[in-house]
């Protein structure tokens, strides 16, 4: 008996952060690639968010962003009011088709940054409870690097851009600037999902 086939829309999503802690530091700008295993795109969201009231950037991060200037450019250059910029992720998101759930690599940092501006500035979450009467998201959201470990049997630490082929990620380059990488990891995504129906 064959397997069903997954149908979900994922969106894969990337961030950039000026600093380790969601409140005290900001997210700067994130993007999201909305994918099905197949590998049919529904659909891509970007945005440049305004720092968060009373915040800063931690000192290390901006100093590892002063190495790479352009990084720093593309995510800090026209920002908008964040309230703006979550309610139209809400939207966008609500009106991908299907079932969907957010995926990131690794889904504990990128996922909580997302759930906090989400529940901060929205009434939604990328997780929501057994009493919340409307949901953005469906299932609990997928971490790509630890279905990266599970495909390939190696340990979800090594994961990382670097270790794995650039075919992988559709040869789309590992930049830091969020619409690149959320683009790369959907291709890893898909790439996964296509060795693992192979193995089965």
């Amino acid at each position: 008996m064959s397997a069903a086939r997954d149908e979900w829309v994922y969106v894969v999503t990337d961030i950039e952060v000026d600093g380790p802690w969601p409140g005290p530091n900001s997210m700067r700008s994130f993007a999201s690639v909305a994918v099905t295993l197949d590998g049919t795109e529904h659909g891509r969201f970007e945005a440049v968010l305004e720092e968060l009231p009373g915040a800063a950037p931690h000192a290390k991060t901006l100093e590892w962003f002063e190495s790479i200037p352009e990084v720093w450019a593309a995510a800090t250059t026209d920002p908008r009011p964040v309230p703006e910029v979550m309610a139209r992720y809400a939207d966008w998101v609500r009106s991908l088709p299907g079932e969907k759930t957010f995926a990131a690599s690794p889904l504990a940092f990128d996922g909580i940054w997302i759930d906090y501006y989400l529940r901060r500035f929205t009434r939604y979450g990328i997780l929501q409870g057994p009493y919340e009467e409307e949901y953005l998201f469906d299932g609990p959201g997928l971490c790509i690097r630890s279905y990266a470990a599970a495909v390939t049997g190696r340990p979800a630490a090594e994961m990382s851009p670097s270790a794995l082929p650039g075919a992988w990620f559709g040869d789309v380059e590992h930049t830091h600037k969020a619409i690149d990488d959320a683009l790369g990891y959907a291709n890893l995504l898909v790439t996964l999902a296509r060795k693992a129906t192979a193995a089965s």
